[in-house]
């Protein structure tokens, strides 16, 4: 039995990968984000409210930027702004209408800035989702 037990105890650590963290996208380099933002900061005023965003172009650790969604004040999601589907470049920060983020290169990509999923043009990849937890008036954004 312990035999049994060391066996699956090594086959669990041996399966687990070093990058976990990885999307396996080719298109977007691997980044590391640790960015935090004040919701008491007027900047931000727009998150105080459900169904709002807010962008930020020059996010610590992004590629392109973040796009930062209020789904109802307790869940927000929180998005890299380039195209997942292309190589970074003049074209591909995406610009943001509703809850859809559209790729500005004429390759017709946009996504759901909720989900990360993409809603027209071709390709395999949803958004670079990142983790977002909000304590207290504080949203956190790491990967």
């Amino acid at each position: 039995m312990q035999k049994t037990l060391c066996i699956v105890y090594i086959l669990i650590i041996t399966s687990c990968s070093s990058d976990d963290r990885a999307d396996n996208n080719p298109f977007l380099p691997a980044t590391t984000i640790n960015y935090s933002i004040n919701l008491n900061l007027p900047q931000f005023n727009d998150l105080d409210f459900p169904g709002n965003h807010f962008v930020d172009r020059s996010a610590n650790g992004s590629i392109k930027g973040i796009i930062i969604y209020n789904l109802d004040n307790t869940l927000y999601s929180a998005f890299e702004l380039s195209d997942p589907n292309h190589s970074p470049n003049n074209c591909s920060t995406q610009s943001i209408e509703g809850i859809i983020a559209t790729c500005n290169c004429d390759d017709g990509n946009s996504y759901n800035i909720f989900t990360g999923q993409q809603t027209a043009g071709e390709g395999q990849f949803g958004l670079r989702r990142y983790n977002i937890r909000r304590e207290g008036n504080t949203l956190f954004i790491t990967n």
